[in-house]
C-alpha cells in the first residue's frame, strides 16, 4: 500500500510539473505558435473588435504563407468577450490556461483590458492591446510598469494634448466645451489631458458636462453648452453615443466643430449622426487610409482586395500588432512566453502601417498621431503630428 502511495504521489507530482512548465514556458503545439484573440466581436462596441480582428487574420495569413514564425504556422484561438469586462477577464483565463497560448491580443477597449490583465499576469503570458489608450493600462498601483503588459497604441494623454494643440494653435479657437463620458477611464482621461494643455495655451473651458455610456438623449446637456456661447466642443467618447451627440447638436443649431479622439473611429459614426451633420469634425488617429506613403498604399490595396473595403485604423492597427508580434518571435528565438515578452519590450524601430514604433520603459509605443478632418461623411487625412 504505501509502494502504491509513493507510487502515485510521484506520478501526480510529475503532473503538475509538467503542467506547470507548459503553463509558463514553450507554447507551441506541433508545427504551430498559438496566438489567443480576447475581442469585443458583439456587444457595444464590436466593430472594434471586429475591425481588429480582421487586421490581425489577414497579416497572419501573410505571414504563414510566407513560412510562419520559427519554423511554424501561427495558429489564431479566437474568443468573443462580448464588450464585457466580466467575459474578457473569463478569456483571458481560458487562453492562459487551457488554451496554452503563447500570448494574448487584446481586448479592445481600455476597460477590457484591465479586466483582462490580472489572468495574463498571473500566469505569466504576455497581453498586446493595439487600441487600449488609457496612459494606466501598462502601470501597476504604485506606478510601475506591469512586465506582461503592451501597448502597440499611443496612450489618450497624447491625444488629448494633440487635440488641445489643435484647436489652439491650428484652428484659433480658444474658447471650449467638453462633453465627456463619466463612466469611461478613456474619456476621461482625454478630457483630463485636454483640458491641462488647452488651458496652458490660454485656452478657457467655458463649460463641461458629463452623460453615461448608453444614454440616447442628451439635448439638455448641449442646451447647457450651447449657452455657453464656445467657439469649439470637445467630446472624448465613443461612436455610438458621439454620432448621436453631434446629430443633436446639429439639429440645435450648435454649428461648431466638433473634436475628439480614435473612439469616433467607426463607420457606424456616419450611419448615426449623418454624412452633412459631421462636416467640421476632427479627431485624432492611429492611420489613414489617406496616406499616401508607399506601405500604407500597398497595405490599403491588398487588405481591399481581400476584404472589398478600405481599411480603417483598427485594421491597421490589427495588422500592425501581428506582425510585431511575429518580429518579437523570431527575436526570441523559440514560442516561449518569458522569452517574447523580453523581446516585445526591447522592440526598437519597428516599421508598421500605422507609423514607426519603439517600446519605451512603460511598454507604450513611442509613435506618430494622424488627424483627420471629417468632409461629407469621409474620414480624410489632415495631417500627422510627430510625439
Amino acid at each position: 500500500m504505501k509502494k502504491e502511495l509513493k507510487l502515485f504521489t510521484a506520478s501526480l507530482l510529475s503532473v503538475l510539473f509538467l503542467s506547470g512548465c507548459a503553463a509558463s514556458g514553450s507554447s507551441s503545439d506541433g508545427d504551430t505558435v498559438k496566438l489567443g484573440l480576447n475581442y469585443e466581436l458583439s456587444g457595444n462596441v464590436s466593430t472594434y473588435g471586429t475591425s481588429l480582428v480582421e487586421g490581425i487574420e489577414f497579416a497572419v495569413k501573410e505571414i504563414n504563407a510566407n513560412g510562419g514564425v520559427l519554423g511554424k504556422q501561427i495558429e489564431l484561438v479566437k474568443a468573443d468577450n462580448k464588450s464585457s469586462g466580466e467575459e474578457a477577464a473569463n478569456v483571458s483565463s481560458r487562453l492562459a490556461t487551457r488554451d496554452k497560448v503563447v500570448a494574448i491580443l487584446g481586448p479592445a477597449t481600455s476597460g477590457n483590458v484591465k479586466s483582462a490583465l490580472p489572468a495574463a499576469e498571473e500566469n505569466k503570458v504576455p497581453l498586446i492591446s493595439a487600441s487600449s489608450t488609457a496612459d494606466d493600462v501598462t502601470l501597476n498601483a504604485e506606478g510601475g510598469v506591469r512586465q506582461y503588459v503592451f501597448k502597440t497604441c499611443f496612450s489618450d494623454s497624447f491625444q488629448g494634448v494633440t487635440m488641445a494643440n489643435f484647436a489652439a494653435k491650428e484652428l484659433g479657437l480658444l474658447k471650449a466645451a467638453v462633453l465627456r463620458d463619466n463612466t469611461s477611464d478613456y474619456s476621461q482621461g482625454l478630457t483630463d489631458a485636454f483640458t491641462e494643455t488647452y488651458t496652458a495655451l490660454g485656452g478657457e473651458i467655458l463649460k463641461e458636462e458629463a452623460y453615461q455610456a448608453k444614454e440616447t438623449d442628451f439635448k439638455s446637456l448641449l442646451t447647457n453648452i450651447k449657452a455657453a456661447d464656445p467657439d469649439v466642443l470637445f467630446v472624448p467618447g465613443y461612436y455610438e453615443e458621439v454620432g448621436l451627440i453631434i446629430k443633436q447638436a446639429r439639429e440645435l443649431g450648435l454649428d461648431v466643430p466638433v473634436l475628439g479622439a480614435d473612439g469616433f473611429d467607426s463607420p457606424k459614426l456616419v450611419e448615426i449622426a449623418g454624412a452633412e451633420n459631421l462636416n467640421g469634425t476632427y479627431y485624432s488617429n492611429h492611420y489613414s487610409s489617406g496616406d499616401t506613403s508607399p506601405e500604407v498604399v500597398t497595405f490599403k490595396n491588398a487588405f481591399n482586395k481581400e476584404f472589398s473595403k478600405d481599411p480603417d485604423a483598427f485594421n491597421a492597427l490589427g495588422y500592425d500588432m501581428a506582425y510585431m508580434v511575429a518580429d518579437a518571435l523570431e527575436r526570441a528565438g523559440e514560442a516561449d512566453r518569458e522569452k517574447l515578452t523580453a523581446a516585445l519590450a526591447s522592440t526598437k524601430d519597428f516599421k508598421g502601417i500605422t507609423g514607426t514604433l519603439s517600446m519605451d520603459e512603460f511598454h507604450n509605443p513611442i509613435k506618430a498621431v494622424t488627424i483627420l478632418e471629417v468632409k461629407d461623411g469621409v474620414p480624410t487625412y489632415l495631417m500627422k503630428q510627430e510625439p
